[in-house]
């Protein structure tokens, strides 16, 4: 598919042109493509419907997989197993026939309710420890580089000069073994359904790549250079010196949603706005404060949240997701359960006004002023 001129972003060394756009093209994410669109509509025939919840060792099921000591990503620490990965399913639900990615630690909460939304949602662990090796901040010679390593971690192909990650060790082929390992294991499940007709890949129209913080920015970063059904980005994306984020991308934008805290560091610091405008985001609607409007926000893509965290901005940054630090309301129930279904359920053809680039989220943050 080819992208119109207008969705490429603007933004170039940091400086932000508020151009209107003329018009707003709605990109179907799903469009389904050769097998897909032969295969039958997914269909649970359990004769004990229940949700399962299945755990599985990345070193056990694929016996190319390696640790890769040099950059903190290992198989066990302390003597416990550090490649346990998880996935949650429940065919009491009539399944919509897509697959949920996380990348970021397991979270029970969330995973109960993706598959309550009728999803089958795995979390993967892939070669991803890099991130503590080479900091926050990359050379300002390479605006791409940590965009790079990313790439690299997520695919197991070659995108990077400082890291080498194999493919058995990239998110794609871990994620690719554990659906396999799935459809055997849980049949009652259905996971063959997303595995392509070769055998060797994923139905990437079939997949929603999510997660929070550094998983967030890698689920875009993958999203750019991969199409996907759809992206969640929660407390995220990142790399705030990088210019990855205006790079053409094989997943438009209107399937990218993001929220975040507005007392997040990362909120606070401009790193969100900024990617969520380099993305561009701002095409489907303006900034929406989930606090004092109702779903579907107006169909945006861009939304914050102001709800008391006792003025905690490491609360903040987690208090996005289902957990501890989720803010409850005075009968003990989650506020943001709405937001939740919106970000994994909303029809991506449906989006917000197109609105310009706020002028008081700053681009260019290499500059102190």
């Amino acid at each position: 598919m080819t992208i119109p001129p207008e969705f490429i972003a603007t933004t170039r060394r940091g400086a932000i042109m508020n151009r209107t756009i003329p018009y707003v093209v709605i990109l179907i994410c799903s469009i389904a493509t050769g097998w897909g669109m032969a295969q039958q509509p997914l269909v649970f025939n359990d004769r004990s419907p229940r949700k399962y919840d299945v755990k599985a060792r990345a070193s056990q099921m694929d016996p190319r997989a390696q640790p890769h000591p040099e950059i903190g990503f290992v198989f066990e620490k302390d003597g416990k197993p550090a490649d346990v990965e998880n996935a949650t399913v429940d065919t009491r639900v009539k399944p919509q026939g897509k697959l949920v990615i996380w990348l970021m630690g397991h979270n029970a909460q969330l995973f109960d309710r993706l598959a309550g939304y009728g999803l089958h949602a795995i979390q993967v662990h892939y070669a991803n420890g890099w991130f503590g090796t080479f900091g926050k901040e990359p050379p300002p010679a390479d605006p791409l580089f940590l965009g790079k390593i990313r790439l690299e971690a997520a695919t197991g192909e070659d995108f990077s000069d400082v890291v080498s990650i194999p493919r058995p060790d990239g998110m794609k082929e871990r994620a690719l073994q554990f659906v396999k390992h799935l459809a055997k294991s849980n049949p009652q499940g259905k996971w063959d359904f997303f595995i392509s007709a070769d055998g060797n890949d994923l139905r990437w129209d079939r997949v929603i790549v999510a997660g929070s913080s550094h998983g967030s920015t890698t689920a875009a970063r993958f999203a750019i250079h991969q199409k996907v059904d759809r992206v969640v980005m929660f407390c995220g994306p990142r790399d705030q010196y990088e210019s990855w984020q205006e790079l053409p991308s094989a997943t438009p934008s209107n399937c990218f949603f993001g929220f975040s805290h507005v007392l997040d560091g990362g909120w606070k610091g401009d790193h969100y706005c900024r990617s969520w405008i380099l993305l561009g985001l701002n095409r489907h609607g303006p900034l929406v404060n989930v606090d004092k409007n109702k779903t579907p926000y107006g169909n945006s893509r861009r939304l914050i949240t102001d709800a008391d965290v006792k003025n905690d901005d490491k609360r903040a940054h987690s208090a996005v997701t289902p957990g501890g630090a989720a803010v409850k309301d005075a009968n003990g129930k989650y506020i943001h359960e709405d937001v939740w279904r919106y970000l994994f359920n909303h029809p991506v053809e449906k989006t917000g006004e197109a609105t310009a680039a706020e002028n008081d989220c700053r681009m260019n943050l290499r500059s102190k002023q």
